[in-house]
């Protein structure tokens, strides 16, 4: 009943760790280089650091306590990694090379779950996209590495190891961090209401498919505890399968900020991608057919407690 969350001080990690301690589990948590986050005291047992990209360093890891290992440790700044592909390509597929690796070298029957993104699908096919839909080739550098880091992953199954690639769709929820649309547009509202000028956005028309980040830990509990008899996969979409749209964010957070509803939107040209598809949207039915996992949390609730969570 003890499992490992590599990256647990992370947006996903806290949750997921928390997720864990719900379910009965002991939660030891890896971090890089920092401390463990302070509001994860409580949850996490045993904190620890290593580098896993250094495969010295996890060669002298004891993993053999652990039912279930989550891997939630990379680099995950799409933009970024325009910048820093070759790192990109090293960090994210050596992280789990090294510790698919050191639980083979153990002969351990834990399962690892190797977090992949639903960022590596071809937009340009029918909706909504299924674990057989067809993966992009021109894509970013963190989709390209995500994609090797999934080739990693066959490899280390077909030598033995329970492994499990999970490709997660857009998340949100409490305690997300800017670089991503809801906390985005959370800051914008502010700085419009303390400069009282305009808000400038991009499109907000594209449709995404958002599920609660507290709903797809929920998922990855499921996933790394499971009877591996009732798994009939290898690989699973975590999504809601509902799009929406930036401008259904921007309407519940009106609801939640006190005067939003008097900003002016500015529509910024230069934010405009004209590539972008309309509508991208995935298929849950692998991953609810095999654990009965459903999303629970409700799109405005999940808003309602991001904007809630700033308050904090």
């Amino acid at each position: 009943m003890r499992v490992l969350i590599c990256g647990v001080n992370g947006f996903v990690g806290k949750h997921l760790a928390r997720s864990f301690a719900q379910a009965g589990y002991e939660v030891d948590g890896l971090t890089l280089n920092e401390p463990l986050a302070p509001e994860l005291k409580e949850v996490v047992k045993r904190p620890f650091q290593c580098d896993l990209a250094n495969k010295t360093a996890v060669e002298s890891l004891d993993l053999s306590p652990y039912r279930a290992i989550v891997n939630l440790a990379g680099l995950a700044n799409v933009g970024k990694s325009f910048d820093e592909p070759e790192l990109y390509m090293q960090i994210n597929v050596d992280v789990l090379r090294f510790i698919g690796e050191r639980t083979l070298a153990q002969k351990l029957p834990l399962r690892l779950i190797a977090i992949s993104t639903g960022a590596v699908y071809d937009s340009n096919q029918s909706m909504p996209l299924t674990e057989s839909s067809r993966t992009a080739n021109d894509t970013s550098p963190y989709a390209k590495s995500k994609l090797a880091m999934e080739d990693t992953a066959e490899q280390l199954q077909q030598a033995g190891l329970d492994c499990i690639v999970v490709r997660p769709f857009n998340h949100i929820g409490p305690g997300q961090g800017l670089g991503f649309i809801l906390p985005d547009l959370y800051e914008k509202f502010q700085t419009a209401l303390a400069t009282k000028q305009p808000m400038k956005v991009g499109s907000l028309k594209t449709r995404r498919d958002y599920t609660d980040v507290r709903d797809v830990v929920r998922a990855y509990v499921l996933l790394a505890t499971a009877k591996k008899a009732s798994l009939h996969h290898m690989l699973y979409n975590v999504c809601s399968g509902t799009p929406h749209s930036g401008e259904d964010i921007l309407h519940e957070l009106h609801l939640n900020i006190p005067g939003s509803e008097n900003v002016k939107i500015s529509l910024d040209q230069s934010r405009i991608r004209p590539k972008d598809p309309i509508e991208l949207r995935g298929s849950n039915e692998l991953l609810t057919a095999d654990t009965g996992w459903q999303p629970e949390i409700p799109f405005a609730q999940t808003v309602t407690d991001f904007v809630a969570s700033k308050k904090l």
